[in-house]
Parts: structure tokens; C-alpha cells; sequence
């Protein structure tokens, strides 16, 4: 049973079911926004990305934050050598192999989605891969800067990175869907 605010915000558990709670209300502003800019498919379409670009980010970053036992009291902790934080997990059980490496590759999943559906500056996998990247990066060194009993590893980065990348190459096809043109946007006919 989850009780009080941090059980409800300071636990995994809470925000996981905070966040199926707030499925309902992500898909009313979807539904909200895309009627407020018309209705049309890019509407619709430009709403979901928005909202999923949000939804599917904030829970896995705000767990990603949790501090741990020893929040402000041990220092922080930096790994940069690549995989071998990695290979350790590895070489652990299989819950931890899933929950580590699949939750890592989950954090910018969404981002690397939605954000070329929802910016064409986006629309190509190394633009996406340096943006999750970067924000990989800045939630590791934030993890570090605020004492949060956490590990600051190089291979968050590059699962974090990666997970993007293959939600972007899940979502390629929709990259370049032709925009709704109005009437009013194309002119008067030519006259011949």
C-alpha cells in the first residue's frame, strides 16, 4: 500500500501508478489540443506527439532521480570507463539484466518517437541519437551534481541513447507524412 506524498511521489511504485492514473488525462489533452488546432490529421497528429514526447519521458526521468538510501550523504559516484557498467549487470541476474538495460532503453524512447513526428529539424536518427544524448547526459550529471546515491555512468548514456534511436527507426515511417494543405493556402488556380 502506498501512503503519504512520498509514497506517491518518492517511490518508483508511486510513479509508475501515477502514471498509468495519468493515462486518461493524456489522451483528453491530445484529444483537447488537437480539436483547439482544427481538428485535421496534422492536428491530431502534432497533439499526440506533443503529449507523448511529455508522457513518455517525465515518469522514466523522474524515477531516474529518485535518490537513493544515501541521497546527500555519500559522495557522488562517476563511472566512465564504456560498458563496463554494462558487462557487471550482465553478468547479474536476469531481473536485473531486464529492469536495467530495458529501463534504460526506455528513458528516451519516447523522445526519440514523437520528436521527429512533432519537429522536421528532427526528422533524420543522428539528429535524434545527439539530442538524447545531450539530455542523457544532463540527467547524469545532474544525478552526480545533487548527491543522489546514484551511479553517473557513460553506459546510461548509451543505452539512454540508444533506446532512442530505435524508437526513432520505429516511428521512420511517419517522419515525412505529406502535411494537410487548405484551400486557402494554395492560392487562386492558374488561369490558362
Amino acid at each position: 500500500m502506498i501512503e503519504g506524498w512520498h509514497g506517491w511521489f518518492g517511490t518508483i511504485n508511486g510513479v509508475v501508478l501515477l502514471t498509468v492514473a495519468a493515462l486518461p488525462a493524456a489522451a483528453l489533452v491530445v484529444w483537447l489540443l488537437a480539436g483547439r488546432r482544427g481538428g485535421t490529421r496534422p492536428a491530431r497528429r502534432r497533439s499526440l506527439a506533443e503529449v507523448g514526447i511529455v508522457y513518455g519521458t517525465v515518469p522514466w526521468v523522474w524515477m531516474i532521480m529518485l535518490p537513493g538510501d544515501g541521497a546527500g550523504v555519500v559522495p557522488g559516484r562517476v563511472s566512465l570507463v564504456p560498458l563496463r557498467d554494462l558487462l557487471t549487470v550482465l553478468a547479474s541476474g536476469p531481473l536485473t539484466v531486464t529492469v536495467q538495460i530495458v529501463g534504460n532503453l526506455l528513458v528516451f524512447a519516447a523522445l526519440g518517437f514523437f520528436a521527429p513526428l512533432r519537429f522536421a529539424a528532427l526528422a533524420s536518427v543522428p539528429r535524434i541519437l545527439a539530442l538524447a544524448a545531450g539530455c542523457s547526459a544532463v540527467v547524469e550529471v545532474a544525478q552526480y551534481v545533487l548527491r543522489l546515491d546514484r551511479v553517473s555512468s557513460v553506459d546510461d548514456v548509451l543505452l539512454n541513447t540508444a533506446g532512442a534511436g530505435l524508437a526513432a527507426l520505429a516511428s521512420r515511417r511517419w517522419w515525412r507524412e505529406p502535411a494537410e494543405v487548405s484551400p486557402a493556402a494554395t492560392g487562386p488556380a492558374p488561369v490558362r
